[in-house]
């Protein structure tokens, strides 16, 4: 007599291409800105394999840009957040972070759009706390309540957006031109900071950067990096560097900083206006949230030098599917990247865009299914060495 069983194998492997430096060398948490609001029956054997490859070192910048399909109808996130930080194994903290899940409730009448926003920010400093200091404690005032926002875009969403990437741009040049000016922000020129900010507005999710802290992006459990890593092993950032009169010594921009574009850090820039080869020109990324997003990771690049885009999106959906607190998400994935020896600070931001608890962690359609035969000798062994006879 033969019983049939059936082996079912999920194997998933997830290659994220990212470009790599030394890590930087910098328990008490920074201070920042919190506005928050049954089994089958087993007639079979069932065995899930899965596993989740480290990334892939590469020297080539990795292509941010990301469509995704006009939904067929229209996503209203509701919008909660957690995050964490860690000295890690450094003397200071020197991040700083930004968590405003109601925009309307915090800028009062500075707020005049008649869609639901929110906002977030991660500064990784170096040199020291004061310029990631500095731009948490002035965030607001240079991203909205001193910038030219567009107005509503009930008229043009089209020329709203647009207008809102320009008036974001701008913001990061006047806040590095006010590091610039000791009489206004007091912040030594030796130091900088690394800026990544999101901006929700209703479905649409805007996201900048300067520096190696990462946004990425959970779509249906799979990683979605929004950023690019401004690092001066990437070619693209390297050759800007190069043809601006900078070099590049020994993986680091004139032998000095881990990054190609940061906030301050002016001992190393050109006057004002001028192209330097450190530049605080960020990367925008445009992205229409469907219903398939289910939260946002933003994290210094403490995280990343020691886990993968889908490494931190798989520990952080298996957590809120099981508790559903993107506050407890964003400690949990700071606790693996310190238990995989990080060698710097961490700081992560979970934004959810829908709940998740209660969720199967497990996509069956992804399951790929074969049968095998088994006698009942082994059938009996089998059942024998379960039940521990």
């Amino acid at each position: 007599m033969v019983a049939e069983a059936e082996l079912v194998c999920r194997s998933v492997i997830s290659v994220q291409c990212r470009c790599v430096t030394s890590p930087a060398p910098p328990k008490t948490e920074a201070d920042f800105f919190d506005i928050s609001s049954a089994a089958e029956a087993a007639s079979s054997i069932a065995v899930d394999l899965s596993r989740c490859d480290s990334a892939l070192s590469c020297s080539i910048s990795i292509q941010t840009q990301t469509s995704f399909e006009t939904p067929t109808k229209k996503f209203s996130p509701k919008i909660r957040s957690g995050s964490h930080t860690d000295i890690g194994p450094r003397s200071s903290n020197e991040d700083q972070h930004v968590r405003i899940d109601d925009l309307s409730a915090h800028l009062g009448s500075h707020y005049n759009w008649s869609k639901p926003s929110s906002f977030y920010a991660v500064f990784d400093g170096h040199g020291g706390p004061g310029a990631a200091l500095y731009m948490k404690n002035n965030a607001t005032r240079f991203f909205f309540e001193g910038a030219e926002l567009p107005q509503s875009p009930d008229n043009d969403e089209n020329k709203f957006l647009q207008d809102l990437e320009n008036s974001h741009r701008r913001s990061f040049l006047i806040a590095d031109k006010a590091l610039s000016d000791n009489e206004i922000s007091t912040v030594d020129s030796y130091c900088g900071t690394t800026a990544l900010t999101a901006l929700v507005i209703g479905n649409n999710l805007l996201t900048a950067n300067v520096g190696d802290c990462r946004a990425v992006l959970c779509r249906k459990g799979d990683a979605v990096q929004l950023s690019q890593d401004h690092r001066p092993t990437c070619q693209v950032e390297r050759k800007r560097v190069e043809d601006l009169g900078g070099k590049i010594e020994y993986g680091y921009l004139n032998g000095e900083l881990a990054v190609t574009r940061a906030l301050g850090d002016w001992y190393m820039k050109l006057p004002f206006g001028s192209a330097s080869p450190l530049t605080a020109e960020p990367e925008l990324q445009l992205t229409l949230l469907t219903e398939e997003d289910e939260f946002l990771i933003i994290g210094c690049d403490g995280i990343w030098d020691v886990m993968s885009n889908q490494d931190a999106v798989g520990l952080v959906r298996t957590e809120l599917i099981n508790h559903g607190d993107p506050q407890r998400s964003a400690k949990e994935l700071i606790n693996h990247a310190l238990m995989r020896d990080t060698c710097d600070n961490v700081t992560a931001i979970v934004v959810c865009f829908s709940s998740l608890e209660g969720r199967d962690s497990v996509n069956c359609s992804r399951r790929s299914r074969f049968r095998f035969c088994m006698s009942e000798e082994a059938r009996s062994k089998l059942r024998s060495l379960l039940e521990g006879n």
